[in-house]
This record gives structure tokens, sequence and C-alpha cells, in this order.
């Protein structure tokens, strides 16, 4: 996800890029063991990490301090920037005297209430807004649609879940993502995770919650040459449990059209495109203007694609601003548009797909156009007993 930030000083180590991409192991074991971060085998760590204000102290999740009560309204704030006079390691922990840590966590003050429509963008985040958030963060369950792909892999005898791709729940039991994120990948080899943020720490407000895959249907109209029809479903083996930071997105009646529209794109990708590109840390987010089909075919062609290109018809664009894009591990991410006349609540208009390079000036990106597959995905879930429709404003 490129938005002109700086990447954050460590990467994300379960969200690793995948081996296939790296081009050997090492490198994956690397990205996944080269943390200084405590693993769960290096206990004494942990403990001396716990410790803070010269042994006083212990480093708890900030809503076990007396005074530190769970919010559900957005009005706690939690600062991300790191090493900037936090005595403790993660910003979800805050350094309490002993005495006034509290034996559990408190209860929320009001109700959770989960949103009974879908495309509700938590805009103010769930029970907590963040400061220090100047390189494109997103709050704390501010897209609860957006999960990441995952697939699991074996590296010095361990299971790792590795990071495949983003994508979007649709239904409890269904999540939208590119053909070309998936494809060539086994159904029970797969798992998605809702409700994550970021990506190297459990503290956070409420859990995230991985979930097994039982089938994988891709458009039968799929061409990997030049990704037309990008577009794939996956099934869960059991429904996803809605809560305030998990929730489905919209989908937009057939054909929608969303030109002019201001929207968001968010995802775990890459800050900057290539080999210098690192994934991030926590989930990122970057808005971008929807570009009509002529121009932005025509703004294509003055790139390494030549006079000639053709945009095909499954494509919509959008972006084209310097410096911000998505970009290598965006894929199957979604780009979501404001519902008219519902304030808040978004349509999902594409899925990151491609582009030509990241960030470049004039040079939108290209996404699958949802709306134009609104048909195909009906009947999908209908061919399994689902209702898509129950998820449309």
């Amino acid at each position: 996800m490129l938005a002109k930030f700086c990447h954050l000083a460590f990467i994300v180590s379960v969200f690793s890029q995948s081996a296939q991409e790296k081009g050997n192991l090492d490198d994956l074991i690397g990205d996944v063991f080269g943390s200084n971060e405590p693993t769960d085998n290096s206990l004494t760590d942990v403990v001396n990490e716990k410790l803070c204000n010269g042994g006083l102290g212990e480093c708890v999740p900030y809503y076990l301090c007396v005074n530190g009560t769970i919010n559900t309204d957005g009005s706690d704030l939690l600062d991300i920037r790191f090493g900037e006079g936090q005595e403790c390691v993660d910003y979800f922990e805050q350094c309490c005297s002993v005495g006034q840590v509290l034996p559990q966590p408190q209860p929320p003050k009001t109700p959770v209430q989960v949103q009974s429509q879908c495309g509700f963008r938590n805009a103010e985040g769930v029970g907590f807004r963040i400061t220090g958030n100047s390189d494109g963060e997103s709050e704390y369950g501010e897209f609860p649609w957006m999960v990441a792909i995952l697939k699991e892999e074996i590296a010095a005898e361990q299971v790792l879940n590795v990071y495949q791709c983003g994508g979007s729940l649709i239904h409890p039991s269904v999540v939208l993502t590119a053909a070309h994120c998936v494809q060539g990948k086994t159904p029970s080899a797969l798992k998605v995770r809702a409700g994550e943020w970021d990506t190297q720490t459990k503290n956070e407000l409420f859990p995230h919650t991985d979930h097994d895959v039982q089938d994988l249907i891709i458009h039968q109209q799929y061409y990997k040459g030049g990704l037309h029809n990008d577009i794939a479903l996956l099934f869960l083996k059991n429904p996803v449990q809605l809560e305030q930071h998990i929730n489905t997105v919209c989908l937009p009646s057939q054909d929608t059209v969303f030109d002019g529209s201001r929207c968001f794109a968010s995802g775990w990708g890459k800050d900057v495109f290539g080999k210098e590109g690192k994934y991030q840390v926590i989930l990122k987010k970057i808005d971008l203007p929807i570009v009509p089909h002529i121009p932005c075919e025509e703004s294509l062609r003055k790139t390494r694609l030549g006079r000639r290109f053709n945009l095909h018809h499954s494509f919509i664009c959008a972006g084209g601003e310097p410096g911000k894009d998505t970009c290598n591990g965006d894929g199957g991410s979604p780009l979501v548009c404001p519902v008219n006349g519902h304030d808040g609540h978004y349509y999902q208009a594409g899925i990151v797909a491609w582009g030509i390079g990241c960030g470049e000036n004039g040079t939108p990106g290209v996404y699958v156009n949802v709306a134009r597959f609104r048909h195909w995905i009906d009947e999908q879930l209908k061919v399994r007993g689902m209702e898509s429709n129950t998820y449309n404003i």
C-alpha cells in the first residue's frame, strides 16, 4: 500500500512474503524468524519486557490499568509511534504499578453493537482512536470487511500461515478476492483471517479469527495472460461471527458506475514497487478517485503497454495521483466507494488487480469491476442456498 509514507522499522512475520516470490526458503525463514520480537519459546525475554518503571511496574493491556477502562465510543487514544517515551514494547500496553493492575479485563461501558447493515466503515475506529498515524494507517476496525488470505507452509519443521493476498467479506461464509491470488491453490491449504489489523501483535481489543476454506470458485472466463475476469469466491466451512470489527461489505447492483467517486483502498501490501518494497504491519488505507474507462485507457497507452493497448471491459481504474496507489501484495484487496444516501456505508467497487509500477503520476491502478460481476456472484451464492441481496442496501 503506497501513500508516500516511510515503512515501519520492522516487517510483519506471519504475513511474510511467499516463498515463491522470494525465490528460496532461507529468505522466507529469515523474514519469519528474523524479528527481535519475543517468541513463544523465549519466555525469559517475555518476562523482561513485561517489567517497567525499574521493575516496580508491569506492562499490561491499556484497559487493565485502573483508569484504563475500555471505551467503545472511540474516546481512548493510542499512539502507534514506537520508541518515543514508551517504556513498554507494545503500544497496546502501558506501564502500570503492580498494585493497580486489574485482575481481569473490564467490560465495555456500553453494549457491543454490530451494524445490522453491510458496508459500515468505522471511521473513528472501534474502541479507541489512534494518533501518530501519519503513514496512512487505518483506524482499528475501520474496514471490518477486510480479510487476509493465508496459505499454510512448512518451514523449519513449523507450520506457518504465509500471507497470499487480501480479500473482503461479502457474506458471513463468503470471501471475494482476485482469481490470480488463489489460482492453483487447493481450498484445504487456504485460511481466511478476519478482524486483523496489526499483524505483529495479538493485544488488540478484540481477537482476529481464522477460518478454513471449503470451496474455491474462479470465474470461468478468467484469463491469466491479461488478468481478464480476475475474480474468485472462497466459501468458508463455517460462517464468520460478525462483530464490531468484523462485518460484510455491500455489493453494488449490476453495472453500477462509480466514475468520479472518491473511494478507499486498503491492504497490507508493499510501500514501494519492487524488491525494495516492504509489506506493511498495520492495515493501510488510501483515498483514490475513480477514473473513467477511456481516460484510463489513454493513460495506460502512454506506458510500456503501448498505444494499441485496449483496457478490458472487466476492469475499472482508480488513482493516478503521485505517491498514492495500491502495490505488490495488495492483490485481491477491496476498493470501496460511498453509498449515496447512506452516510458511512460503502459498496465494493473494485478488487486490486494490477498496475504499471506503483504510484506513478498520471497512471491509474487497475481493479476488477465488481459491479460487472454482480449477477455472477449472485448465481454462485444461490447454488449454495445463500442470498447476496441481503447484503445490498
